[in-house]
């Protein structure tokens, strides 16, 4: 359980409720008076139980608050701050290269960044000038980044799994004078020279021939930063402050072409600074980061840590399953860092000796199951998992902060008002918000599943939304008159559930939820109990229309295990793990099932394929249900559904 902090001494109470910009004695007697006034002995109930763990995010939310305004009034920028850390400990290993093995301490990667900033100096770059960063995971990405950023330069952080159109689509929208890329992705970038254009500046970073460095017009910046001096740029050669821009991260395009979120420096230490205090971290951990670093997860709540705490990261290439505990063990981690599917992947591993030899405690993350969390923890002895939720550029964000099993997060119950977050009544096809007589959102009752939206006020960096790089795309995310006339919220497009505790649990990403036999239908819930049943393989699973018929028919894509895929045996497992209304009515067997660069399932070509036999050579079962089986799907009876001569 984690323990309350000393708050600093320079934060007094007076400042702290200052701070927390709520008259706290007039809250609490109003809270008090509403709830007890209105028969609530139940609040009672829920006050003894969540009064520490209120308490307790309090603290955290007052402690990153007070953080933040000092470093607005000092106009610190993550450099600067970073420049702080260095100074602390400059022969501490900062970061680590898995791969290579090789060690950065800090005041290496202090001089390594000041390179990159001379030389972008040297090319005559302004301020608020782009250049696109596309390599995997290394050390050096983030001495990249950094280093523009002492100048004012931002970096675009690519997905180094993009090709073609997306590719060109992610460089064009950040409006990049220069791509940096490194040497494994040279065919990517070859495949998209021409359509970059003359003006685009290309370097590359690793070991890539003369020859197509030439035929790709490409310098080698490694061989340009070697002869580049390593000292500190001039000082005010930029006038960026807290709030201004650090650099983008892509949404991971689950439903589309990815988008260019606006990070400024003070959402960056915002989010690393709560992920510190959240999760009881201390400053001689070492974190295991095997996530990609153009995710927010791996370079802000991951290397975030080494850059404003002084803590050592290891720095994975690419995630390995069968070499995580090893990789842990070998680097003394006590810190592990998952997303999306990592989880599950390990639980599908063969035990070995790592796994129960390592020294890690603490696991942080989003995305980690319900049905996944406690074998887990008890497979691997890890003590706390820190689930959070949250998007780059969301201004909602909640934390786990004891270990409610199953929760991505919590608000009070008791001054629900401190963080102005609600869950809201949606359509949960199309998503558009449910509003009363007034034109305001309604709030959702605990078990009432709703769309999290947060209160927007751009003067409070917690509460701001920096949006895309794109402004119709910003405007989308973007809703009025919400909690009151006038004002304004983001939109997450996620859908949760809050439990009488004021815990969070995730249902469905927008637009995953379907209705069918007018009951709603959560994807994410289904995958969960479908994976488990197949031994935790990738599941994919997602509503498809049919001719004639009312909501969405179930589908789910499974990745078909070497050993063949029983048909009779799955469906009898499902009759007893799932309603009817939740049973898959068409099955696809798939090699594999598309994932992100971020481990998320990815059913937009899966959606717009459908049970077409015709569009895939995978083989697709339909649920007959009056024979009680599935059975396969031939173009002849895939005629007959959509023409209504068999009953579904």
């Amino acid at each position: 359980m984690l323990g309350l902090v000393r708050v600093p001494v320079a934060v007094s109470s007076l400042g702290l409720l200052r701070l927390l910009g709520t008259p706290w004695s007039w809250s609490l007697a109003a809270g008090l008076g509403v709830y007890l006034g209105t028969g609530g002995w139940r609040f009672l109930y829920v006050v003894l139980r969540t009064a520490k763990r209120d308490l307790f995010g309090l603290y955290v939310l007052l402690r990153v608050k007070y953080s933040i305004r000092r470093h607005l009034r000092l106009g610190s920028t993550i450099p600067s701050i970073f420049a702080a850390t260095a100074a602390r400990h400059p022969d501490k290993p900062a970061l680590v290269c898995e791969s290579s093995g090789a060690t950065w301490t800090f005041a290496q990667l202090a001089s390594r960044s000041d390179g990159v900033a001379q030389w972008a100096l040297g090319r005559a770059w302004a301020p608020g000038d782009v250049v696109a960063v596309y390599a995997e995971s290394r050390p050096e990405l983030v001495a990249l980044w950094l280093g523009l950023a002492k100048v004012g330069v931002e970096a675009a952080l690519l997905n180094f799994n993009l090709r073609r159109q997306a590719l060109l689509h992610c460089v064009g929208v950040s409006g990049a004078r220069a791509l940096v890329f490194g040497a494994e992705l040279a065919d990517a970038v070859q495949e998209v020279s021409s359509a970059l254009g003359s003006s685009m500046q290309l370097f590359c970073t690793g070991d890539l021939s003369a020859e197509l460095l030439q035929s790709l017009s490409a310098q080698n910046l490694d061989r340009i930063l070697a002869s580049t001096p390593q000292t500190p740029p001039p000082p005010l050669t930029h006038s960026k402050s807290f709030n201004d821009r650090l650099f983008y991260i892509y949404t991971s395009g689950t439903t589309g072409l990815p988008k260019a979120a606006i990070v400024v420096h003070s959402r960056y230490f915002r989010i690393a600074e709560f992920g510190y205090y959240s999760f009881g971290m201390r400053s001689d951990d070492i974190i295991y980061n095997c996530l990609p670093l153009y995710h927010s997860a791996g370079n802000i709540m991951g290397v975030g840590q080494c850059l404003l705490h002084g803590l050592t990261v290891v720095v994975k290439r690419k995630f390995s399953a069968s070499r995580f505990w090893d990789d842990c063990v070998k680097h003394n981690c006590t810190v592990v860092q998952y997303i999306g599917e990592i989880c599950r992947y390990l639980l599908s591993q063969p035990v070995r000796p790592s796994e129960a030899s390592h020294r890690v405690r603490l696991a942080v993350g989003n995305g980690l199951r319900p049905s996944v969390w406690e074998a887990f923890t008890q497979r691997f002895r890890v003590k706390q998992v820190g689930e959070f939720y949250g998007a780059t550029e969301c201004n909602c964000s909640i934390a786990n902060m004891d270990g409610k099993v199953g929760a991505c997060g919590f608000n009070s119950r008791i001054l629900p008002g401190v963080y102005p977050i609600q869950l809201v009544k949606v359509n949960e096809e199309s998503m558009e918000l449910v509003r009363d007589s007034r034109g305001l959102c309604i709030s959702c009752r605990p078990g009432e599943p709703g769309l999290l939206v947060g209160k927007i006020n751009q003067q409070d960096p917690l509460r701001r939304f920096d949006g895309y790089a794109n402004q119709d795309a910003t405007n989308k995310k973007i809703a009025h008159n919400v909690f009151k006339k006038g004002d304004s919220a983001y939109l997450s497009g996620d859908v949760l559930v809050m439990d009488d505790l004021g815990y969070m649990y995730f249902r469905d990403r927008s637009g995953d939820t379907f209705r069918w036999k007018g009951e709603n239908v959560s994807t994410t819930e289904v995958e969960g109990t479908l994976s488990g049943l197949l031994g935790q393989t990738d599941v994919a699973v997602y509503g498809v229309p049919v001719p004639g018929v009312e909501g969405k028919a179930g589908m789910a894509t499974i990745a078909e295990a070497t050993g063949g895929f029983d048909c009779e045996a799955f469906l009898k497992e499902v009759q007893a793990a799932l309603p009817p209304y939740a049973r898959p009515i068409f099955l696809r067997l798939s090699a594999q099932v598309d994932t992100t660069g971020t481990f998320k399932i990815q059913k937009t070509r899966l959606q717009r394929e459908g049970y077409d036999p015709r569009h895939s050579a995978d083989r697709i079962y339909f649920l007959n249900s009056r024979a009680g089986r599935y059975e396969a799907l031939t173009e002849d009876l895939y005629s007959a559904i959509t023409e209504g001569r068999v009953c579904i």
